[in-house]
């Protein structure tokens, strides 16, 4: 974990964000090391996993998800990463996770899997969710970033019809 990506955590935090916008850092920073090189990993699922997984690690409040829509053993991982926020990572884990990660390919973090990813994971929130995480974010925009917001989704909307 760099201090960079754990700064620009906090930062957020002070703005307000909710905590899966102060994860994101930790998710781009997992997604820079499987593209220089460093590690790779399985599915683009699994590279946004280990940047949450650490995430949580930093102390990030995120929330773990509700039984059945993760495994039991992905449940159990999630709680066992957030007692051990603020802890030193033990080296022989480090060390373990590392070379299992080494021989994963690295093509999960290329662009068409990330968008892949994006579109699979929008397709599964309803219109509802949608409408209430935008309103979210309203809150924290500004009035300058709603008349953005605004101006671009007319565009949207002249576009589909």
């Amino acid at each position: 974990m760099e201090k960079e990506t754990v700064e620009e955590s906090r930062e957020l935090k002070r703005e307000g964000a909710a905590p899966t916008t102060q994860a994101g850092p930790f998710v781009h920073e997992e997604i820079e090391h499987i593209r220089e090189g460093k590690h790779g990993a399985e599915s683009t699922k699994q590279a946004i996993a280990i940047g949450l997984s650490k995430a949580r690690r930093a102390g990030v409040k995120l929330p773990t998800p509700a039984p059945g829509r993760v495994s039991e053993r992905t449940r159990k991982s999630i709680e066992s990463a957030k007692r051990r926020a603020g802890r030193k990572p033990s080296p022989t884990r480090a060390r373990a996770v590392r070379g299992a990660l080494k021989r994963e390919g690295r093509a999960a973090v290329s662009r068409e899997a990330l968008a892949r990813q994006a579109r699979s994971a929008l397709g599964k929130r309803t219109a509802a969710e949608r409408s209430a995480s935008a309103r979210r974010a309203v809150r924290t925009k500004g009035a300058a970033g709603r008349s953005v917001a605004a101006r671009k989704a007319a565009r949207t909307r002249k576009r589909r019809t």
